[in-house]
């Protein structure tokens, strides 16, 4: 069983959320915080699995929770739950150690089933932050520079299989792409975040992006 704390200033949403989370069998709520003052004392007393963090609140906002929360509980995955499409929101939120950043109108089931999926090693991004992310570092690439050099190269199936990620498929869809179980595709993204050094999917996406790995 997973254990939320869910971090938002409105009373409403979080009854909501709290209301939708029961319907789930693998997930339960286990406190509530109004601000992110309050969240970063409650995820010391309470270790949460998940917590579902709003960006603009008072006393303390999101991101700047989330920054202090991911540096003393590491383990603790946090996505970001929002209504905010800002770009420098959602890269704050991933560079200070944010696992997901997700908007407030995604639908509840499709929610769930990030939610279930980062456990497993994803990271999940409503689809148009992933494009933001993913723009914004091809960008920041100079069309003249030369890709860096991993310490260890890719074979052709971690690299058919990073096509993929960056495409934002999730591992049950790569699996099915390229007719190969989901362990092993877990295995290959392993592999693929450890010779990047990268701590997850996005970063891996990003990396990949940067460095023109893919087309």
């Amino acid at each position: 069983m997973n254990s939320i704390l869910i971090v938002d200033d409105h009373v409403l949403f979080r009854e909501g959320m709290r209301n939708i989370i029961r319907q789930w069998d693998d997930c339960e709520v286990v406190g509530e915080a109004a601000n992110g003052l309050e969240a970063i004392n409650l995820s010391r007393e309470l270790l949460p699995d998940i917590i579902l963090m709003d960006i603009a609140m008072p006393v303390m906002n999101g991101i700047d929770a989330t920054r202090q929360i991911a540096s003393e509980l590491p383990s603790t995955r946090i996505v970001i739950l929002t209504t905010s499409e800002e770009e420098e929101d959602l890269f704050n939120a991933i560079k200070y150690g944010a696992q997901g950043y997700v908007l407030k109108d995604t639908p509840s089931k499709r929610l769930h089933d990030e939610l279930r999926r980062m456990m497993q090693g994803e990271a999940p991004l409503s689809g148009l932050m992933a494009t933001k992310v993913l723009k914004e570092f091809g960008r920041s690439s100079s069309p003249n520079q030369a890709p860096s050099e991993c310490q260890e190269p890719l074979t052709e199936r971690e690299h058919q299989i990073l096509e993929l990620l960056v495409d934002g498929l999730s591992n049950v869809e790569i699996a099915e792409r390229v007719y190969l179980s989901e362990n092993t595709v877990k295995k290959h993204i392993r592999n693929i975040l450890e010779k990047f050094h990268s701590n997850n999917r996005v970063e891996a996406a990003v990396y990949a992006v940067r460095e023109r790995l893919v087309d």
